[in-house]
C-alpha cells in the first residue's frame, strides 16, 4: 500500500518531485564535476530533469509541444557532447537552448500559480520549483556567455580559470535571492547586465508570486485534493 500511496502522491504533486530532483542534482554534481565522466553523468541527469520538467509543463497553461520542441535538440546536443567529445563546440548552443527551455518552464509554472485565487499544495511546491528553474536558466545563460567570451567571470580562487557549473549556479542563486554575489563576480559589461536582470527577476518573483501565495496561506485558503476522489474536488485546510 505504501508504494501505491507514494505513486498517488507523486502524481498529485509533480512540482515536489521536480524540486527534489533539482536540489539533489545541485548537491551531487560537485562530487562528479571533476571526474573524467562527470560531464557525461551530468548530461544524463540533465535529461532526467528535462523529462520531469516537460511533465510538469503539461499541468500548466504552457504548451507541451513547445517544451518538447526545445527539449529534443537539447537531448541531441547533450548526447553528442557525451559520446563524441564535442563539448567545446556545442556547449554554447546547448546552454542557450537549456536556458530558453527553463525560462519557458518557469513562465508556465508562474502562469499556473497565478491562474486562480487560492493556493493549492502543489502550487506551494511549484513556487520552489519555479525559483530553482529560474536559477538554472540563468546558470546556463552564464555558461553560454562564458563560452562565447572567455574571462567573463572571475573568482577569488583560480581567477583566470573558466567558472564551473556549480560556481555559476551559486552565483545565480545568490543574485536571484538578492542575498549577495559571493566570490564569483561578472567582469564584463554584458555579464553584469545579465546579472542585473537576474536580480530584478528575483525581486519581482518574490514580490509578485511568492508574496501572493503567502497571502493566500495566511488567509486559510490552502486547498488540497480530497484523498478519496479522483475528480477535481477541493477542501480547505
Amino acid at each position: 500500500m505504501r508504494p501505491l500511496r507514494l505513486l498517488i502522491h507523486t502524481r498529485r504533486h509533480p512540482s515536489a518531485i521536480l524540486l527534489l530532483v533539482q536540489l539533489l542534482g545541485m548537491l551531487l554534481y560537485p562530487f562528479i564535476e571533476g571526474a573524467p565522466a562527470g560531464h557525461a553523468a551530468f548530461n544524463v541527469f540533465g535529461i532526467v530533469v528535462l523529462s520531469l520538467t516537460i511533465r510538469m509543463v503539461r499541468r500548466t497553461p504552457g504548451e507541451t509541444w513547445i517544451s518538447v520542441a526545445l527539449g529534443v535538440p537539447i537531448v541531441i546536443l547533450l548526447a553528442l557532447q557525451s559520446f563524441f567529445d564535442l563539448r567545446s563546440e556545442l556547449l554554447a548552443w546547448s546552454s542557450a537552448l537549456e536556458a530558453l527551455f527553463y525560462f519557458y518552464a518557469a513562465g508556465s509554472l508562474i502562469a499556473y500559480m497565478m491562474g486562480d485565487r487560492q493556493a493549492t499544495t502543489d502550487e506551494l511546491f511549484a513556487a520552489g520549483a519555479t525559483f530553482t528553474l529560474l536559477a538554472w536558466a540563468f546558470t546556463h545563460l552564464y555558461l553560454m556567455v562564458q563560452e562565447l567570451q572567455p574571462g567573463t567571470f572571475g573568482a577569488a580562487v583560480n581567477a583566470a580559470a573558466p567558472r564551473t557549473w556549480s560556481e555559476l549556479n551559486y552565483l545565480s542563486f545568490a543574485l536571484l535571492s538578492s542575498t549577495g554575489i559571493g566570490d564569483v563576480i561578472p567582469l564584463t559589461v554584458h555579464a553584469r547586465a545579465l546579472c542585473s536582470i537576474e536580480m530584478l527577476v528575483g525581486v519581482m518573483y518574490l514580490a509578485a508570486v511568492v508574496a501572493r501565495l503567502i497571502g493566500f496561506t495566511t488567509q486559510g485558503k490552502v486547498h488540497r485534493r480530497h484523498p478519496n476522489t479522483s475528480r477535481e474536488s477541493w477542501e480547505e485546510d
